[in-house]
């Protein structure tokens, strides 16, 4: 009985290991470094006092960026639910042969690296890139519209990494629905759409918190799309945490600042779990084509 007992942590033992040397460990640097002392010499003395968090605080140029990086992570959010949700809904639905190849459709960003991607959209949004060439050659534009460097480039980059992440969320919790509890509805009298209304839309939202939540994590903690999209003014939070700890080896305020995105993210996830559950996560995480 007690060799039972003790299998299933022993069969987990490895993964755990790894989880706490390269997640729990670092973290608890990053944290132990934020109380860190940043001497005028540029030395990195050991210590405990909240200065670091205080010149965060103290001026509002900071603030002002993670409060932008929460703001760019809802909008981010609100596009993918907007243009997710209809390709989910699709690929419930239909029955057609074509399915299983349009979801790898959405699996293939997955296949290209991340920087190809977000570089890709340099040769597509630029001044000399397809949409202004095309529109150029046929008459339309006389000048090249600026179209890169800017908010929207960086969400469009978002979009284009998030998305996939999305669609799956949602798509898993509808393919869990029972399609005659919606036939049922329409046989009492609903409409289609007061079917999908009352019916679907309600026992699929799991899975649209679940990927809402997804992608505005991922979304804050990014920073490739805003350093390659992104122009003077449009940094993020991963940006600024970047440049302190690499551009000017400011440890230990780059790991305060790291913190305080930290807390603000687990506290977030703290809330959905509180009231949603973080179990649909891993359901969709587990189901993926």
């Amino acid at each position: 009985m007690e060799e039972k007992k003790w299998k299933p942590w022993l069969l987990l033992s490895p993964s755990l290991t790894a989880v706490f040397l390269l997640l729990v460990v670092p973290v608890c640097f990053v944290v132990v470094y934020s109380f860190w002392l940043r001497a005028p010499s540029g030395q990195d003395i050991p210590a405990f006092q909240l200065g670091n968090y205080a010149k965060f605080f103290a001026d509002f140029f900071y603030p002002s960026i993670l409060l932008k990086t929460l703001r760019v992570a809802l909008e981010t959010v609100f596009l993918c639910l907007v243009m997710g949700y209809i390709p989910a809904y699709f690929f419930y639905k239909t029955e057609s042969k074509l399915k299983p190849f349009l979801m790898i459709l959405v699996m293939l960003p997955f296949w290209i690296s991340f920087i190809i991607r977000t570089l890709s959209w340099i040769n597509i949004l630029g001044d000399s890139g397809l949409i202004n060439h095309l529109l150029m050659k046929t008459g339309l534009l006389q000048e090249p519209l600026a179209m890169l460097y800017n908010e929207g480039a960086v969400i469009m980059g978002l979009l284009q990494y998030l998305l996939p992440f999305m669609i799956l969320n949602i798509y898993v919790s509808l393919d869990g629905i029972d399609k005659s509890l919606a036939e049922a509805a329409k046989s009492l009298g609903c409409t289609e759409w007061q079917a999908f209304r009352e019916v679907t839309l309600p026992l699929s939202l799991p899975g649209v918190s679940a990927g809402c939540l997804l992608v505005f994590v991922l979304t804050c903690g990014t920073y490739l799309p805003p350093m390659i999209l992104g122009g003077p003014g449009n940094e993020m939070i991963a940006n600024l945490i970047f440049k302190r700890v690499i551009g000017t080896l400011d440890w230990p305020f780059g790991s305060a600042i790291s913190t305080i995105l930290l807390i603000l993210l687990v506290i977030i996830v703290y809330t959905y779990n509180r009231y949603m559950g973080i179990s649909q996560i891993f359901k969709t995480l587990s189901n993926e084509p």
